[in-house]
C-alpha cells in the first residue's frame, strides 16, 4: 500500500495537535515558574569575610617568606663581596711579595759581584743605566773598574771618531760631543797617511764600516747585539757574525776569557809588551758589563798590568767572558765628564772608535 504526501501531512497534524494546543494555552495564560530556595546553598557575609582573611594570611605568609629569602640572599651577597675583597687584597699582597722575591736573586747576585769589586767611588743611576766606578789597587799596578747595568737599548752605543771612518778624536771629546755620561776606548786602529782607521771588522748601527774581514791570527770581534748582550770571539764568515745580530762592535787581540775559563795567551802578547796600560771589556751572567782600565807610565813594558793579571782580575770579579781592547796610550776611561785614568802619553790619544754610555 502506498501513502501519498497529503496523507502523510494529515498524519503529522494529528500527532502534533495536542502539543501545539498546550503551547498556545501556556502562552495565553502568562505563567511563570519559580524554583525553591532550597535549590541554592546559602552563603553568609561572615563566610565571605573569613575566606578573604585566609587568602590574606596566605599572601602575608608568602611575603614574609620572600622577605626572609631576600634578607638571607643579601647577607650571602654581602659575605661574597667581603670574601672577594679580602681575596683581592690577599692576591695583591702575594703579587707584591712575588715581585719582590722575583728580583731577590738578581739583587743577591749583584750584591755578591759588587762586594768583590769593593765600595763604589761614584755611581750614576737613571732610567737608562746604573754605572758604578771602583778603584783597583794591585801589587804591581793601579786601575779602575766600571760596572754598567744597561736598562735601555739607548744606554750604550759605539761611535766613530768625528762620526767618520778615517777620523779620530779622544774619548773625552766623543763623550762631550754626544753628551754621554761615560766613555771607554774601543778597538784597535791602523794608520794610513793622515788617516786613522778602525782595525778589521767594525760595526756601527748594525752596518759594517769597511766590510767584513774573517778572523785571522789572534784577532777577535767584540760588541753588543740587538738585545744589548755582549757577543764576541772569532768569526770566519759574515753569516756567522750576522747570526748574532751585531748592533755595534770593534776588533782587537786577544780573547782573555770564555765561559769563565781563562784562554791561552799567545806568546807574542805575553811579552810585547809584558806590562802596559790595559782596557778590558767583560760581562756577567745577568748581562751587566765590566770594564777594567789600568794605569802605566808608558808602553815600554815596565809598568802597568800583564794580560795574565787581567785574567786574574776577571776571575776574581766573577766575569763570564773577557776581551782585551786597545791599550797603552789608547786606554781611556771617562766618568761623569772627567778623565779618570792617567793616560800614559800624558794626554788622551785620538782614536777611531769609542764606547759611550748615556743617562
Amino acid at each position: 500500500m502506498s501513502i501519498t504526501v497529503k496523507q502523510l501531512n494529515r498524519l503529522g497534524l494529528i500527532v502534533c495537535a495536542p502539543f501545539l494546543g498546550i503551547f498556545f494555552w501556556l502562552a495565553a495564560a502568562n505563567l511563570s515558574i519559580t524554583l525553591p530556595d532550597e535549590v541554592f546553598p546559602k552563603v553568609s557575609a561572615a563566610s565571605e569575610i573569613s575566606l578573604t582573611a585566609a587568602d590574606t594570611d596566605k599572601l602575608k605568609s608568602s611575603l614574609d617568606q620572600a622577605k626572609q629569602t631576600a634578607v638571607s640572599t643579601a647577607q650571602s651577597i654581602k659575605k661574597s663581596v667581603a670574601l672577594y675583597n679580602q681575596t683581592n687584597e690577599n692576591m695583591s699582597q702575594i703579587a707584591k711579595v712575588a715581585a719582590a722575591q722575583s728580583g731577590r736573586p738578581a739583587m743577591i747576585y749583584d750584591r755578591r759581584i759588587t762586594r768583590q769589586l769593593g765600595y763604589p767611588a761614584e755611581t750614576v743611576q737613571s732610567d737608562n743605566l746604573t754605572a758604578q766606578l771602583f778603584k783597583i789597587k794591585a801589587q804591581n799596578f793601579t786601575g779602575y773598574a766600571m760596572k754598567v747595568k744597561l736598562k735601555s737599548p739607548n744606554a750604550m752605543q759605539m761611535v766613530l771618531g768625528k762620526d767618520n771612518a778615517g777620523q779620530a778624536e779622544t774619548t773625552l771629546s766623543a763623550v762631550k760631543r754626544y753628551n754621554a755620561v761615560a766613555g771607554v776606548n774601543a778597538g784597535g786602529f791602523a794608520d794610513s797617511g793622515k788617516k786613522r782607521y778602525p782595525l778589521s771588522t767594525t760595526v756601527i748601527d748594525g752596518k759594517y764600516v769597511n766590510g767584513f774581514e774573517p778572523t785571522f791570527k789572534d784577532l777577535f770581534f767584540v760588541g753588543m747585539n740587538e738585545d744589548m748582550e755582549l757577543i764576541g770571539g772569532n768569526y770566519h764568515s759574515q753569516n756567522q757574525l750576522d747570526a748574532q745580530k751585531p748592533k755595534f762592535g770593534a776588533s782587537f787581540v786577544p780573547v782573555l776569557m770564555k765561559n769563565r775559563v781563562p784562554q791561552p795567551i799567545p806568546d807574542k802578547w805575553q811579552v810585547s809588551p809584558k806590562r802596559a796600560p790595559r782596557t778590558v771589556m767583560a760581562n756577567y751572567k745577568d748581562n751587566q758589563l765590566l770594564f777594567l782600565v789600568t794605569d802605566g807610565y808608558n808602553e815600554n813594558g815596565n809598568s802597568g798590568a800583564t794580560l795574565q793579571e787581567m785574567q786574574l782580575l776577571l776571575t776574581r770579579y766573577g766575569a763570564i767572558d773577557g776581551y782585551n781592547l786597545d791599550g797603552g796610550g789608547s786606554s781611556s776611561l771617562i766618568f761623569n765628564g772627567r778623565v779618570v785614568n792617567k793616560p800614559s802619553d800624558g794626554q788622551l790619544r785620538a782614536l777611531p772608535t769609542h764606547f759611550l754610555f748615556f743617562k
